[in-house]
């Protein structure tokens, strides 16, 4: 790890330095800077939370070794700032210099900030990273972010998430009528349309919330994280997904902060969240493999299913209209809509003639 941290740390210098050809002395004096720069962060997640808190204690961690010790970041949990889903207004207001959390729970503040997390029956993980990096799904995150003085970059993606824990099983989409749910972003609207009652919790509150009857289903991750949270004792059905097929989590920066530091950090922050999204991406199929095994041998008692076909496809029939409705809405709604929309169709074609393909192959 030592060695990839200095191999990451000469490859941001090397960026910065063929970045400034125009200003040797600008460079120069970006490499010799020994100010030590020290940022805020606040996180959604509590203290020590797993695989999330993983992440962000190793994007500083990173920053720190890759700037030699110039680049400090100081987290605090939400049992610090107490404010789970507070983190975009910290940001924003430069209260915090930094922020990780997920971008769809700001909907209410921007509608367009729900697309960067994760669509319904939309994109995959690797589809959407791909459509951030080289699709021009950071452009557009950039373009919605801005207006409120930040910057978004991935922060870590859960891979496919399952679709709930539910303490009755559901037959038909008149079993979702009334339904208390914590489920958040644009599936949230979803479950809406179908006559559910949505609402987000943030996670320290989940097993509470469902145990005592608050809500009667809830989403959370998936193995790496739903075993240890307990769900399983109150609600026995743990339903495959659908909403979240690649849930990316985001760093948020203040844009005052960034500009005010020198280029070479800035690449060194950027680098650093970017390899702390990876391998959290990497962290979290590991631990939902392992404790996926865990639950097939260890819980007998749940019992795993999948929503009818006539449920998925009320799903679809409204997530199609509610699309409709916020594109004719905002145009900016419609231009990321229709982006991740192109994107999807070219990247999926690839998906399913290469690892659809290739898994089908095998199966029985």
């Amino acid at each position: 790890m030592k060695k990839l941290m200095q191999l990451f740390a000469a490859a941001a210098l090397i960026v910065t330095a063929t970045g400034c050809t125009d200003d040797t002395s600008q460079s120069t004096n970006a490499t010799q800077d020994n100010k030590i720069y020290t940022l805020t962060m606040a996180e959604t997640w509590p203290s020590n939370f797993p695989i999330f808190g993983d992440s962000t204690k190793k994007f500083a961690q990173l920053a720190n070794d890759m700037s030699n010790g110039r680049l400090v970041i100081k987290i605090d949990s939400k049992n610090k700032h107490k404010s789970a889903l507070g983190i975009f207004d910290f940001v924003k207001s430069g209260q915090y210099d930094l922020g990780h959390s997920g971008s769809y729970y700001w909907k209410g503040k921007d509608i367009n900030t729900l697309f960067f997390t994760s669509m319904p029956f939309d994109m995959t993980a690797t589809e959407q990273h791909a459509w951030f990096e080289y699709g021009g799904g950071q452009e557009l995150m950039d373009k919605v972010y801005a207006k409120h003085g930040m910057r978004s970059i991935i922060g870590g993606n859960t891979g496919n998430q399952m679709g709930g824990w539910f303490k009755k099983e559901i037959n038909t989409v008149e079993d979702l009528q009334g339904l208390k749910m914590r489920i958040p972003g644009f599936a949230g609207e979803i479950m809406a349309e179908v006559g559910a009652k949505p609402t987000n919790i943030p996670a320290g509150e989940l097993y509470t919330a469902l145990d005592r009857g608050t809500i009667d289903a809830l989403e959370w991750v998936g193995p790496s994280l739903d075993l240890r949270m307990g769900f399983h004792k109150v609600a026995p059905y743990y339903y495959t997904g659908w909403h979240e097929p690649g849930s990316e989590l985001q760093f948020l920066i203040n844009l005052k902060t960034y500009d005010s530091l020198p280029k070479d950090l800035q690449t060194i922050l950027i680098t650093s969240m970017k390899y702390a999204a990876y391998d959290m991406f990497v962290h979290s199929n590991d631990e939902s493999a392992k404790n996926w095994a865990s639950m097939k041998k260890d819980y007998p008692s749940i019992q795993v299913k999948t929503f009818p076909k006539p449920v998925f496809d009320a799903l679809k029939t409204a997530n199609k209209k509610l699309l409709a409705e916020l594109s004719a809405k905002d145009p900016l709604s419609k231009e990321i809509i229709e982006s991740r929309h192109n994107y999807l169709k070219d990247i999926r074609a690839w998906t399913q003639i290469s690892d659809q393909s290739y898994l089908n192959s095998l199966s029985d």
